[in-house]
């Protein structure tokens, strides 16, 4: 059963897998991005119209989580979303690899207590969903993987410690790549194509009790 109520808000923010070509400052309805938020967005509004949700974007690209505790405020708090979807990590990774002279490299230390502390301001009625981040990389020796897991570890463990919904990204997209090669999702393994955000949707509501096959009155 789907656990979003009629009427609710439900707020995303994160980097660029969660931008996707948003509007500023505020991304709704058709200015909302033409990634993952957009195919939840539709998905919601085809499967369930009586519901109304409202489905807003705050990502930004390039953004780590300390930009986001810079932003937390005014991008997240003020909207007083019902339902809260935080993804972000990706960069705190990929700066370790792309600008290896990044002067304010995001350790997993500094990257934990920076995220435990914006979950701490998060108001007890917003129900929160905390999604891993990932490396579309099916080698998990590779290098730029195993820091990714480590990351995602990380939010594994703050959302038992803050009792919120878990979003495994990473898992959903090793299950493609069982069976696909990681260049059929993304070129430079990190932005997917509409088929790797479709994957995401579907891990976002198959979190929040979708229900996909519909039934007849």
């Amino acid at each position: 059963m789907l656990e979003i109520q009629a009427g609710q808000t439900l707020l995303f923010t994160g980097d660029s897998i969660t931008d996707c070509g948003r509007a500023y400052p505020l991304g709704e309805g058709s200015a909302i991005g033409d990634g993952y938020v957009c195919q939840v967005d539709a998905l919601l509004r085809a499967r369930y119209p009586q519901t109304h949700v409202r489905v807003l974007n705050t990502g930004i690209n390039g953004h780590r989580v300390t930009d986001l505790r810079d932003r937390w405020q005014s991008d997240i708090l003020d909207h007083a979303p019902d339902w809260l979807s935080v993804m972000i990590g990706i960069n705190d990774v990929w700066r370790h690899f792309d600008t290896p002279d990044d002067p304010a490299p995001v350790s997993p230390e500094l990257f934990e207590t920076t995220y435990r502390a914006l979950l701490k301001r998060i108001p007890e009625k917003t129900t929160t969903l905390l999604a891993t981040p990932f490396f579309i990389q099916a080698d998990p020796a590779d290098p730029m993987r195993v820091m990714m897991d480590a990351y995602g570890a990380i939010v594994k463990n703050l959302a038992r410690e803050f009792r919120t919904h878990c979003i495994d990204t990473q898992a959903a997209f090793d299950a493609y790549l069982n069976h696909q090669p990681a260049e059929t999702l993304a070129e430079d393994r990190v932005h997917p194509n509409p088929t790797g955000h479709s994957i995401l949707a579907k891990a976002f509501l198959d979190s929040m009790g979708f229900e996909w096959k519909h039934k007849c009155a």
